[in-house]
């Protein structure tokens, strides 16, 4: 059996009918509706909705604490199912806190930086870092173009840097599966594959309608991938091995997508220098990047290549027990600065 939400709305005025998918029995049989909002368009977008039984929470940050603070009025409140509307921060605290208050979750999406939308994890913060935490999926998804267009580019650019890296995630686990006999799951190698590929080959750009239906779309396939192989392994390797590190040792450097395509870039040239991986597959992530104006070297996320070099030391103790293109190499510490040099004259514009 294939679990998948009872609804998917990407389209132009999606938010307008929040209402009727609330209204679902399969959702809400009485209308006790909880709505979760954070500090951008989601407020607004809660006061125009027509639901006169709902109650709003306001979400400030993405942590475990305010996660676990929102899922204990969940609970207290009896509501029978929450909307989390904004973006990744506010769903991922709503992902978690619906799983903990045993109710049905909605995820209404303003913007689309990476595929947490549809996935079983949430990535919340505490005093040890931000881990991947399992939760329960959306039970329906809502994703409006007209929010997603009116957010800042970036956020939108992010998320292509995150669905291009399950083409990286992918390598990572069919190596594990060589190496180490990992099971894997051709199910979700195949959603994530073509989430990837939908986007990689566009010639278009998130000016277009049509190229960001297709992004929301290959976010969602994404994060089913995940829901199907029961982890994050399809849209998560080494690339994300190395966004972690990064946002771990360099807090606030630029944002989780933007690293997992320069991490899954980084990723791909070893696979080329060490594994005889085709160069040609590099160059079509490469040029992906550049076309949306991502980054692709150190530099452009405002590191040194030093401080690269020692996420990428680093990366392999963000997801212990993860076999990855990493693992398998072993690189020493002064290996990595090297390589590291390297890839920027490789790949560097």
């Amino acid at each position: 059996m294939l679990p998948s939400p009872l609804a998917i709305d990407v389209r132009r005025g999606a938010i307008a009918s929040l209402g009727t998918v609330l209204s679902d029995r399969r959702i809400a049989t009485e209308g006790r509706i909880a709505v979760a909002v954070g500090p951008g368009q989601g407020a607004q977008i809660a006061a125009d909705l027509d639901l006169p039984n709902c109650e709003v929470f306001k979400v400030e940050e993405g942590t475990v604490d305010a996660a676990t603070e929102l899922g204990k009025k969940l609970r207290s409140g009896a509501y029978e199912a929450v909307a989390g509307i904004g973006g990744g921060k506010i769903i991922d605290v709503t992902k978690f806190a619906a799983t903990m208050a045993g109710i049905p979750m909605v995820a209404v999406a303003t913007n689309l930086a990476h595929d947490g939308i549809a996935s079983p994890v949430s990535s919340l913060e505490h005093e040890g870092g931000k881990p991947s935490i399992g939760v329960t999926m959306p039970l329906a998804i809502v994703i409006d173009v007209d929010y997603v267009r009116a957010a800042p580019p970036h956020l939108v650019r992010s998320g292509i840097g995150d669905v291009v890296s399950n083409i990286s995630a992918i390598e990572d686990w069919e190596l594990a599966g060589k190496v180490n006999d990992e099971p894997i799951d051709s199910m979700a190698v195949t959603f994530a594959r073509v989430a990837a590929e939908a986007v990689l080959h566009r010639p278009d750009s998130i000016e277009s309608e049509g190229f960001i239906k297709v992004l929301a779309e290959g976010l969602v396939l994404s994060g089913m991938a995940m829901v199907v192989a029961g982890s994050s392994r399809p849209a998560s390797g080494a690339c994300h091995e190395i966004l972690h590190a990064i946002t771990q040792l360099s807090p606030g450097t630029s944002n989780h997508g933007e690293l997992a395509g320069l991490g899954a870039l980084y990723a791909s040239y070893l696979r080329v220098e060490h594994l005889d991986w085709p160069q040609a597959r590099l160059e079509e992530i490469r040029n992906c990047l550049i076309r949306h104006d991502l980054p692709i070297v150190p530099s452009d996320v405002g590191l040194d290549e030093a401080s690269f070099a020692r996420a990428v030391v680093h990366a392999p103790g963000t997801r212990p027990g993860r076999f990855t293109i990493l693992e398998h190499l072993n690189l020493s510490e002064d290996e990595i600065g090297r390589s590291v040099a390297r890839y920027v004259e490789a790949v560097g514009r």
